[in-house]
């Protein structure tokens, strides 16, 4: 298969069985988190170096290797986005599995396996724009400048759980924008931004400028999806929000 249905199944695959997990009643909610993230975190890791076995691989739960510095092609993989969603058994989390080729973000799955679905770095139709827009926040922390923005645009706040999540919903159509600037890894946003590029929307850091992965330092703490038409306005908004 390639790289993208390889990306797609694993992602899948790895929330059915985060699923079982979740449902099997064995954990207490705590213990669910770590166990979820374990899980799903050895059968990517195994799968991928049995798929791709010259490949590097950044995953949030293992030990970084700097070799992965000299390769072209890394997939960066958070097996559990939304720990806390998935302990607390909402649908708001994901699984990212994502190939980044010379610093971009280049293959993307996001699976959110609480809805049944999967979405992956293909084009898609974008869903229409409503009057007013809606803005993605944090349900437990919301960002100040998420805040700032929704307020000057006039916008509807949306809570949800994980990164992934709450970047595909503006793919489903159920928001509009998706602002993070409260501090986030290579992993958080490496799937969700290759899928959304492909769709055709904007996917930036905060300040617009584009998403570089496969850095030493794997901290990339903002993000910016939305329609592209929407794209300068928000940008305008961060930007007197934070002067």
């Amino acid at each position: 298969m390639n790289d993208l249905e390889l990306a797609s199944h694993i992602a899948t695959i790895a929330g059915k069985l985060l699923l079982e997990l979740q449902q099997s009643g064995l954990f207490t909610e705590k213990a669910l988190g770590k166990a979820g993230d374990r899980v799903a975190n050895a059968f990517i890791i195994e799968a991928l170096k049995q798929q791709r076995p010259d490949d590097a691989i950044l995953s949030e739960e293992e030990k970084d290797n700097a070799d992965r510095l000299s390769a072209g092609r890394v997939w960066i993989v958070d097996p559990l986005d939304g720990t806390r969603e998935y302990g607390e058994s909402r649908t708001d989390w994901a699984v990212h599995i994502a190939l980044s080729i010379n610093g971009a973000p280049a293959v993307g799955a996001v699976a959110l396996p609480g809805l049944g679905q999967t979405l992956t770095s293909v084009p898609q139709k974008l869903p229409p724009i409503p009057d007013r827009l809606r803005v993605l926040v944090s349900r437990t922390r919301p960002a100040k400048e998420a805040l700032a923005v929704a307020e000057a645009l006039n916008a509807e706040l949306v809570p949800m759980g994980s990164a992934g999540a709450k970047a595909m919903a503006v793919l489903r159509g159920e928001a509009d924008i998706y602002l993070h600037t409260g501090g986030q890894y290579e992993w958080d946003n490496c799937a969700p931004a290759a899928v959304a590029l492909a769709a055709g929307l904007h996917a930036s850091r905060a300040d617009g400028s584009p998403l570089v992965y496969n850095n030493a330092d794997p901290y990339l703490p903002d993000l910016l999806i939305c329609q592209k038409h929407l794209a300068p306005a928000v940008l305008a908004a961060l930007e007197k929000a934070t002067v």
